[in-house]
């Protein structure tokens, strides 16, 4: 970093990469550098469209590229450990989209190459910046209403099946699990540890992704009820029943949202919070600060809450024989 200006380079030109870049070009001191896409044409219509430096056709020539401080990779999951690799090798500071990676060793592998390098690594699991979320973590650290009994948290929606989507396809990570069951699963983790026990089940398209999986966390005195599907629509919400009321982070809650809260007299109140960007704009100030500030692991992402999600899911995945490779 030359400058106070972060200098941005993307790996993947596709959906969350189009959301990422609307919110970077907002964040003070940012600039989208350079994007590359394995399709040059796309790369430069990327570039055109976010007002871009560079266009390249291979992740080899931006990793390459002097001037590029931070790398956002938004490729298909399983893509994700060599783009990291890639990414490190040339000494940048790589934010990863979650999942991390496909499993446990494969992060580990990332997070041993961040650590040899000195250089930053961190996956972009944006909902744990949000300012919604942030609050829910410290009414809950603070006690709110009391212990947290039970959580309910969902995430459906219903895309048309095509096994050439990504979403459908296995061998890159496809299926709700790694897709969208990511962040249920990360609700719990993040609000009331590591359970106990879990139990799973599963339905599966014809791709053999799944299509559907019902998960239930057991701690000692509180339950966890994470649901996520590609077969329908859902309310996408997070319920936290405590003692004394409940929390609800109201859908989508993965993302910019409300918090309803309910005392146990029927008292409701609902929180909003002035969100102004998509909500990728959180995550990426945090990285901006870390690489300002010379660290190598961040303080909220940290690598050990990386590998207690991707350990958690290859549980899960145990549980309803799903494996990808």
């Amino acid at each position: 970093m030359k400058s106070n200006i972060i200098n941005w380079g993307i790996i993947g030109a596709g959906k969350i990469a189009t959301k990422f870049a609307t919110d970077l070009n907002t964040v003070t001191n940012s600039n989208l550098y350079a994007i590359a896409s394995r399709n040059l044409e796309k790369a430069k219509l990327f570039r055109k469209e976010f007002n871009a430096d560079i266009a390249y056709g291979s992740y080899e020539d931006l990793v390459k590229d002097a001037n590029i401080d931070a790398i956002y990779i938004a490729t298909p999951h399983s893509f994700h450990k060599a783009h990291t690799i890639l990414g490190l090798n040339h000494n940048k500071a790589v934010l990863c989209e979650k999942p991390f990676a496909m499993h446990l060793q494969e992060v580990e592998e990332m997070i041993q190459l961040s650590k040899e390098k000195n250089t930053l690594l961190m996956e972009a699991l944006w909902t744990l910046f949000l300012p919604h979320y942030q609050y829910v973590l410290e009414l809950i650290k603070n006690k709110h209403f009391g212990e947290v009994l039970l959580l309910e948290a969902d995430f459906g929606f219903h895309p048309t099946y095509n096994e050439t989507s990504r979403v459908f396809d296995k061998s890159v990570g496809g299926g709700s699990l790694l897709d969208i069951g990511i962040y249920p699963v990360f609700a719990a983790l993040s609000t009331l540890g590591q359970p106990e026990s879990i139990e799973a089940t599963a339905e599966f398209f014809s791709s053999g992704a799944d299509s559907k999986c019902d998960i239930t966390f057991h701690y000692n005195s509180a339950k966890a009820n994470l649901k996520s599907t590609l077969l329908a629509e859902t309310n996408t919400e997070a319920i936290f029943h405590c003692e004394n009321g409940i929390i609800k982070i109201n859908g989508r809650f993965h993302e910019p949202s409300s918090v309803t809260l309910m005392d146990n007299n029927g008292h409701s109140e609902l929180k909003t919070f002035n969100n102004k960007t998509i909500g990728y704009s959180y995550e990426i100030e945090h990285f901006n600060q870390l690489i300002r500030k010379g660290k190598t692991e961040s303080d909220l992402m940290t690598f050990e809450k990386s590998k207690q999600l991707i350990r958690t899911l290859d549980a899960i995945r145990a549980l309803i024989s799903l494996n990808y490779f």
